[in-house]
């Protein structure tokens, strides 16, 4: 057993023996199926902190034929899978992440020829009579020949170089060459399994690894209930530790992931996990999965100055989606020619969910939110961060049914975010979502929700652990009256739509005479 030859199951009992181990094991049964075909070839990237690692780890592990694993799977979902005693232990596994050899190296060939030493060391070991070479490319195909073993190659991080050489396209296009020449169209290779954050890069019109087919989060394919952890597994969670869902829902969910098939389209909402196992081990909701890196991050992409890229995440940070289209973009950190770019790029990262149904992205949930705001106070987006912080006492003045001063924190929200101009209700809204903010700490609010007799423009349900506060059903109107917006609630009845709901609930009623003058009326109703 070596150090990256079949290095055993040790880095996959840490994740098992821990408190919360999530059984993610049927992927190895979406794997098999592409051992030894033409589709052999898989890349599947994943935010930082989505489980890429313990996947490699589990494969690597259920692969490697040093080591009789079937204690650890038996007992595990694949265990039911046709082709679990199949595969189980059956191959020489190469497991590497890049990460590690980047940071020990100053360039990258430097990177390259440690890799490639540390490898054939353990190639040596095992296969002495067959590894004289000191290519390793070469030596594999030696062993091959000979032994007619195949490998699987498991290779984390692998788009580590993008993200540290950014700009050195020289090294970047070695290094695809590299693992072109390592892989494509090779006998010896069984697998390879490759995980990262970005996308395989692109030069000109071809890809140096076009054999790889990618699992991304704007295209998770079959792959998509791997992406992090499902509603499911999240109420399950959340019952063993007496913890309240729909609050770990606000605060971790949002990523919409789709798997089609000839049975139709299976929609998954997936969690991050890191921030789930977090907020449980704890007991306590809050920002975990952005520990691992700063807003800074953030900051760098969404101020850059791209046409109507601002006013894409102000309408964001308003509950809007905003269309994007993803095909531009050139899977790196660099290659940045509309405000598309840098948005796909943050769905890669985790910042943005996309909707590939409707081609739009939004921000997924109130933990990545807050690393907006978080960015935004530290630029010279003064005027959003106004808006933010003064939605506090917004907030307060509508429990307090105090509607003038509601009516003045609209007006001035609207004045000071130029690019909510009203053209209709639909604008209104968005500045409406931007005024109230702040209430997401304690609803879940819902746009255009259904009643029977038509839509109510905005409701506030507040959530379990906040039932103390008033739920609201807002109605908008331009160039009418406020009264005429309360009229209609009742009139269509919109209070219907929340008859699960018992408590105090306000009604209010909101209108803009085009003037940038708002006008507010607020009644109390109790359910």
């Amino acid at each position: 057993m070596g150090v990256y030859l079949n290095p055993g199951s040790g880095r996959f009992q840490f994740g098992l023996r821990s408190e919360i181990y999530v059984d993610k094991s049927m992927l190895i049964a979406k794997v098999n199926r592409r051992i030894k075909t033409a589709q052999r070839f898989i890349c599947v990237s994943r935010p930082r902190r989505f489980g890429k690692s313990m996947a490699a780890d589990m494969l690597s592990a259920y692969y490697g034929c040093e080591e009789d694993s079937s204690a650890l799977f038996d007992h595990l979902k694949i265990s039911s899978a046709d082709s679990y005693k199949e595969h189980l232990n059956k191959y020489d596994v190469i497991q590497i992440n890049m990460q590690e050899f980047l940071s020990a190296t100053h360039n990258m060939n430097e990177m390259l020829n440690a890799m490639q030493r540390r490898i054939l060391k353990d190639l040596k070991q095992t296969y002495p009579e067959y590894v004289d070479e000191d290519s390793l490319i070469w030596a594999m195909k030696d062993i091959h020949k000979n032994t007619k073993h195949t490998f699987i190659i498991l290779i984390d991080e692998w788009d580590c170089l993008f993200r540290e050489y950014v700009h050195d396209t020289d090294s970047q296009k070695k290094y695809l060459d590299f693992l072109r020449a390592w892989l494509k169209d090779q006998d010896y290779i069984a697998l390879a399994y490759m995980t990262g954050i970005l996308p395989i890069k692109k030069y000109g019109e071809h890809s140096a690894l076009n054999m790889f087919m990618e699992y991304l989060m704007t295209d998770p394919a079959d792959l998509a209930e791997f992406f992090g952890f499902t509603e499911e597994e999240v109420r399950v969670l959340c019952d063993k530790y007496d913890m309240d869902y729909e609050e770990a829902r606000a605060w971790y969910d949002g990523y919409d992931l789709v798997t089609h098939s000839k049975d139709g389209d299976t929609h998954y909402s997936m969690y991050s996990p890191k921030s789930v196992v977090e907020s449980m081990l704890r007991y306590k909701f809050g920002t975990y999965w952005n520990q691992t890196e700063t807003y800074e991050a953030l900051k760098v992409y969404i101020q850059m100055n791209m046409d109507g890229l601002k006013d894409a995440v102000v309408k964001m940070l308003a509950d809007e989606s905003v269309e994007i289209n993803t095909g531009t973009f050139q899977n790196d950190m660099t290659t940045f020619k509309s405000k598309d770019d840098v948005l796909t790029l943050l769905v890669h990262l985790g910042y943005l969910t996309y909707d590939s149904e409707k081609s739009t992205v939004s921000i997924p949930n109130k933990e990545v939110r807050q690393e907006y705001v978080n960015a935004i106070s530290t630029m010279d987006w003064s005027e959003v961060a106004r808006a933010v912080e003064s939605s506090r006492k917004l907030l307060e003045a509508m429990w307090d049914m105090d509607s003038d001063t509601v009516a003045a924190g609209i007006d001035r929200a609207h004045e000071e975010i130029s690019i909510l101009q009203y053209n209709d209700e639909n604008s209104l809204s968005c500045t409406i979502h931007l005024a109230f903010y702040f209430a997401r700490e304690y609803y879940n609010i819902v746009r255009e929700m259904p009643t029977g007799k038509g839509y109510a423009d905005i409701v506030f349900i507040p959530r379990p652990m906040h039932m103390d506060k008033p739920a609201a059903v807002i109605e908008l109107k331009k160039n009418k009256n406020a009264e005429g917006a309360i009229a209609q609630i009742k009139q269509k009845n919109y209070v219907k739509a929340l008859e699960d709901y018992k408590g105090n609930l306000l009604l209010v009623g909101i209108n803009y005479d085009g003037d940038k003058n708002h006008t507010c009326v607020i009644e109390k109703m109790v359910l």
